[in-house]
Parts: structure tokens; C-alpha cells; sequence
């Protein structure tokens, strides 16, 4: 037997997935799979830098086709997310923020991932009005930037843009699904959307401890340790410190109010 005969003979098949899967290692290609949620099921779009997406869609072969279109990569589905990115993912939505999930954010801007990176930072279960961000990444007056940085979100739920709310204290709007979603989300941390709301049309901002003296964002988790009778609503930070309230130096009121 020649040697080209036995070279002929050591050859194989190659998988069929390999190529997309080489692709999508590389970032040139993405996988997308369901994800079970609060608001029902959702699409989780990765590739080997990171997780790129999170979208809804009818099913997996629109989420792949309205992402393809998106990003300009192919897009392929996948029956369900990796045991470790699934592992990953299970412990953010569950408020572990120290859970290692990398992100493939490509593309955007430094001033998008400033304001991403801050909203991260925002504990399970708390809000913050935009202002805060604003001031907070030294940008005090681009809080309406930091609005549409947060509208542009590629991937929501994982970066808690659901946690950030208008300035006036209302709820607002929300990328994935509209406020419908935003106050689901917001519930299944364990707020009251409603009384979120009603304290928003009454004006309160902050909410301070007369034993402490110190004032906090209502959903601060020292704030909603204070007992009823020990509460006191503001309207504003001046007008906390008039009545001399220091601010909460875990959740900064300060930072907004500075703005």
C-alpha cells in the first residue's frame, strides 16, 4: 500500500456542527437557547467571549433570525444553555452580582458600558433613579443619555436596567416588554410596584430614621429595616438636611442630589 493510500485511509468525516461551532467559539458566530424567567421564556445569545443578547421572540427560530438580523452573525439554536453559562446566569438573576459572567459587549460605546457597569452595581431587590448613575459615572448632567444607555441594553435581566427608574420615582418604561415586565421583575425581587408608585405620586425621594438620623433611597436595605413609627419622608435631599439627616453612605443619595 502506498503512503498516499494510507494517508487516504486515516482520513474522517468531520462533524457537521464543527464549523459552527468553531465560529461561534471565535465570536464570528452565536449560539442561542431558551431561558426560563419571570416574565416567561426568554433568548439567551453567547458565543465563546461572552453572552451577547438577551431578547424575547415567538420561538427559538425567530430569536435566532431576529438576532442574525441584529448582529449581522449567523445565529445558531441551541436546545438548551451550557450547564456553567446556565449556572452563571441562575445565580445573577438571583441577585449574586459576584457570579462570573462574561459579556460580549463589542461595538458599544465607553459611555454605554459606564452606565451598564454602574446599574450593576444597584443590590437585588433596590432602585435607583437615573440621575444616581448620571452622578454616580461623573456625569451629571447626561441623564437623559443615561436613559437611552439603558433603553440600548443588549443584555437586560443580567445588567438590571429593570432597577433604575425616572427620576420623578415612578417606575417608567422598560426595553424588554415595557413597564408590564419591569414591574413583574421588580415584584419577583420582592418590591411592591404599586407602593413604589404611590410614594412617587406623593413625592417621597428619600426616606430617613429619626433614631439615626441618616436618610436613604426608600429601597435601600437600611431604609426598609427602619420601623414605621421611626420613618420619615422627604422630598429632597436639602430638605433632609435641613432637618439634619446625613445621607446613607451605602446607597449615596448624595451622588443624585449633587447633580
Amino acid at each position: 500500500m502506498t503512503d498516499r493510500a494510507q494517508l487516504t485511509g486515516l482520513a474522517v468525516t468531520s462533524p457537521a456542527a464543527l464549523a459552527d461551532d468553531v465560529l461561534v467559539e471565535v465570536g464570528l458566530a452565536d449560539r442561542v437557547a431558551p431561558l426560563a424567567t419571570a416574565i416567561g421564556t426568554l433568548w439567551v445569545a453567547w458565543n465563546g467571549r461572552g453572552v451577547v443578547a438577551v431578547a424575547e421572540a415567538a420561538d427559538g427560530p425567530a430569536a435566532a433570525a431576529e438576532h442574525a438580523a441584529r448582529y449581522g452573525r449567523r445565529a445558531v439554536l441551541g436546545r438548551t444553555l451550557p450547564r456553567g453559562l446556565a449556572s452563571a446566569i441562575s445565580r445573577r438573576l438571583a441577585g449574586d452580582r459576584l457570579a462570573p459572567l462574561a459579556l460580549d459587549l463589542r461595538g458599544r460605546t465607553p459611555f454605554e458600558i459606564a452606565v451598564w457597569a454602574k446599574a450593576l452595581e444597584i443590590p437585588y431587590g433596590e432602585i435607583r433613579p437615573y440621575g444616581w448613575i448620571a452622578a454616580e459615572i461623573g456625569r451629571p448632567r447626561a441623564v437623559r443619555a443615561v436613559g437611552t444607555a439603558l433603553g440600548r441594553n443588549p443584555v437586560p435581566l443580567l445588567v438590571p436596567c429593570h432597577r433604575v427608574v425616572r427620576t420623578d420615582g415612578r417606575i417608567g418604561n422598560y426595553s424588554l416588554g415595557g413597564p408590564h415586565n419591569k414591574r413583574a421583575i421588580l415584584a419577583a425581587e420582592g418590591l411592591d410596584p404599586d407602593a413604589l408608585e404611590d410614594d412617587a405620586r406623593r413625592g417621597v425621594r428619600l426616606v430617613g430614621s429619626d433614631t439615626t438620623k441618616i436618610c436613604c433611597w426608600p429601597t435601600c436595605r437600611h431604609a426598609r429595616r427602619v420601623a414605621p413609627q421611626h420613618r420619615v419622608p422627604f422630598r429632597s435631599l436639602r430638605e433632609a438636611a435641613t432637618r439634619g439627616y446625613r445621607p446613607c453612605k451605602v446607597c449615596r443619595p448624595v451622588a443624585y442630589e449633587a447633580s
